[in-house]
């Protein structure tokens, strides 16, 4: 059943948290420790965490002097190999300072397209959680490719949570929360709460600003249909305020589950 309200977020049984590209990658590669603090903080709680990560492609970029994402698939692919293992290195060891031990998950979208690969996908999620490991997700970029060129990690996070049948879906951004329009205009206004069905055509939703990730308000709102359709409540907060999003803080733009 879907959270009601924001404020019961202190209290879920299981939570998926997706955090994008650009907030733990580049100048903010520093941020993992902050949002790992967080995210052992509410395990400690007893709370089951499901961590939807973006980066892979990101991470590798510096190991090879680039500075964008490039355009071709063979070195994209050839990047998320090196970036992947990294970047959950990196999951690991700050975690080993909360004694909690990553599980790492790729997946593609045929997996929840396949009946037998979805309840398998489902099946080492829950375990994960019951062993008290930390799932790390990340779409299996080497091998899809058409995730590559048009997928994002928001909607990943969404089927993610809808598939193990998560309280709640956390989405991590670096906008603080869903505007009436780019935040960067003057007169933007947060958006508090989208009820369930609400009509957001009257409201101008952009892309990703950033040259390492894919998605930006767009995806994530779409990301945020998908769970609330099936009874997942959202809440959409920038990845500075993770904590206080885990805790129920009154903060972010929340989408009321069905």
């Amino acid at each position: 059943m879907a959270l009601r309200d924001r404020s019961e977020l202190a209290n879920a049984k299981r939570v998926v948290v997706k955090v994008g590209s650009s907030s733990i990658s580049g100048e903010n590669a520093n941020k993992i420790d902050f949002l790992v603090e967080a995210l052992a903080k509410s395990h400690a709680c007893g709370t089951e965490i499901i961590l939807v990560t973006s980066g892979a492609i990101a991470t590798a970029l510096p190991i090879f002097n680039l500075d964008a994402r490039p355009d071709d698939l063979a070195t994209v692919q050839a990047l998320a190999s090196v970036g992947q293992s990294k970047l959950i290195a990196r999951y690991q060891e700050s975690l080993d300072k909360y004694s909690i031990i990553v599980g790492q998950v790729l997946l593609t979208a045929g997996d929840f397209e396949d009946e037998e690969t979805r309840k398998n996908a489902k099946a080492t999620l829950d375990r994960l959680v019951k062993l008290r490991a930390l799932p790390i997700v990340n779409e299996n970029d080497t091998v899809a490719t058409h995730e590559i060129k048009f997928g994002d990690n928001d909607r990943l996070a969404a089927l993610v949570a809808v598939l193990v049948d998560a309280d709640a879906l956390v989405l991590l951004s670096d906008v603080d929360a869903l505007y009436d329009m780019p935040p960067t205009k003057q007169g933007a206004k947060r958006i508090h709460t989208v009820k369930f069905g609400e009509d957001l055509g009257g409201v101008e939703i952009g892309g990703s600003s950033t040259n390492v990730g894919t998605g930006g308000a767009v995806t994530k709102v779409s990301a945020a249909k998908v769970a609330t359709e099936a009874g997942v409540s959202v809440l959409l907060t920038n990845t500075d305020q993770v904590s206080l999003a885990l805790e129920g803080a009154d903060i972010g733009t929340w989408f009321e589950g069905r």
